[in-house]
């Protein structure tokens, strides 16, 4: 009993977060559309697998993810290992964009709509080259300090003035792809790693500091998306600055 309540009332506390949206789908659909639901027996049994998934998922998280994260910020954060927790920064980033399902996901739905246009390994490659880098700075300016503000206001006028320069197909799935990016994956680990680092290093603040390098996260891609979209406009295809990237 000791171990079945809490898992009980962690199921619990799950199905009461997924509650409201269960009540606006069934609304819609009962009151809205006034249709019965197609395969009910078959939604329960997915909606049941939901929550479970997403009660294993934070388990896994608090278990897994969170102390692994934190262990590995407490012992990067000497200023002697500086090199290596950047570069331990580049790599956790590029791996957990390439492996998050979101963005899978919508790399592949944008080269089936391009019809070949926009390869999905190359697109993928991109984003998580810009989540690598971008976690990279963000953790020399945990290191170094500077205002947070600086950092993310220098990044968005590049990202408006690549804007400019870059396809107009490809501006839309370029700030679509900074929320895709921080995602299941992304974001446990670098959170771990950012309020662990904050917590160890003197003078920073783990809520400001720490939080703040999910942003760098959500924002580098927007850029490298677009950087490669110029350099393939007016780098590799220079004859063709105007179609779709290919």
């Amino acid at each position: 009993m000791e171990i079945i309540t809490p898992i009980l009332y962690d199921l619990f506390s799950v199905a009461r977060d997924c509650a409201p949206v269960l009540a606006v789908i069934l609304f819609f659909q009962f009151v809205v559309l006034k249709k019965a639901l197609p395969n009910p027996h078959k939604m329960t049994i997915g909606l049941v697998a939901v929550m479970v998934g997403l009660y294993l998922f934070l388990l896994g998280l608090d278990m897994g993810i969170f102390p692994i994260g934190k262990s590995m910020a407490t012992s990067l954060s000497a200023p002697d290992k500086y090199v290596w927790t950047m570069l331990f920064a580049f790599c956790i980033g590029y791996s957990t964009a390439m492996a998050e399902p979101a963005l899978l996901a919508v790399a592949q739905k944008a080269e089936e709509i391009s019809a070949g246009a926009l390869p999905s390994f190359y697109l993928r490659n991109a984003v998580a080259i810009g989540v690598a880098v971008g976690l990279a700075l963000g953790v020399h300016r945990i290191f170094a300090g500077g205002q947070l503000w600086v950092y993310i206001l220098c990044g968005y006028v590049v990202t408006v003035a690549l804007t400019f320069m870059a396809p107009k197909e490809i501006v839309p799935l370029a700030y679509d792809l900074g929320g895709v990016t921080t995602s299941t994956i992304t974001v446990p680990l670098v959170a771990a790693l950012g309020i662990g680092l904050a917590s160890n290093i003197p003078g920073r603040d783990p809520l400001i500091d720490g939080f703040g390098l999910i942003a760098f996260a959500a924002g580098s891609p927007m850029i490298s998306v677009l950087g490669y979209a110029v350099i393939s406009k007016y780098i590799k295809e220079p004859k063709k600055g105007k179609e779709v990237i290919k």
